[in-house]
């Protein structure tokens, strides 16, 4: 992983790493993040991670409206942390992805979920937890292959004032259920270890 550190003040400061961000040559298959207002590059997924992003996204098809998407290389914009992250999982209303013009504005996303990697957890378990519950993303579902002890998925929900409600917590093989709009349970038993 590497970072370009840059001024962490919104403003002209932001245009100029957004465009940086788009202009770049990046190693084929990266994700490419801004995290504070630092460039974050980080390796492709494994193959376990884009396993457990797939069950989860064949999940959500038969339960989200039909002018909702769901996406897996979607930026989000999240001013307030000078960010724009890449969810693993996104859902968001097709309508406002078509009009992002350099990444959708993480306040119209629906629910995030974010499957953690050995060398970066901690900006999952910690400054995305906090960006996304600044930022009014209704859902977050964090699954944390790397937790210590044993993978757990924890669902954060009804954000306030930047902060999340824990909805749920489970270890790998029980179930997980969002609640409405989704009413939708996620079995983590066919989530592939490490």
């Amino acid at each position: 992983m590497s970072a370009l550190p840059v001024d962490p003040a919104p403003g002209p400061h932001w245009d100029e790493l957004v465009r940086f961000w788009e202009e770049s040559d990046w190693p084929e298959g990266s994700k490419v993040e801004i995290i504070d207002g630092i460039i974050v590059v980080t390796p492709p997924p494994s193959g376990n991670h884009n396993d457990i992003a797939d069950e989860v996204q064949r999940a959500l098809y038969p339960v989200i409206r039909r002018d909702w998407g769901v996406y897996q290389t979607q930026p989000l914009v999240i001013p307030t942390r000078v960010g724009m992250f890449i969810p693993d999982v996104l859902v968001a209303p097709k309508k406002s992805v078509r009009e992002a013009e350099h990444g959708l504005l993480a306040a119209d996303a629906e629910l995030v979920v974010e499957i953690t990697s050995r060398s970066n957890a901690n900006h999952d378990r910690v400054v995305k937890l906090q960006g996304y519950a600044t930022a009014g993303v209704p859902l977050y579902l964090l699954i944390d292959r790397w937790h210590s002890g044993r993978p757990t998925a924890t669902l954060y929900g009804e954000p306030k004032n930047g902060l999340y409600r824990v909805l749920d917590v489970v270890e790998f093989g029980e179930e997980i259920h969002l609640p409405a709009p989704f009413d939708l349970t996620i079995d983590t038993s066919v989530f592939p270890f490490g």
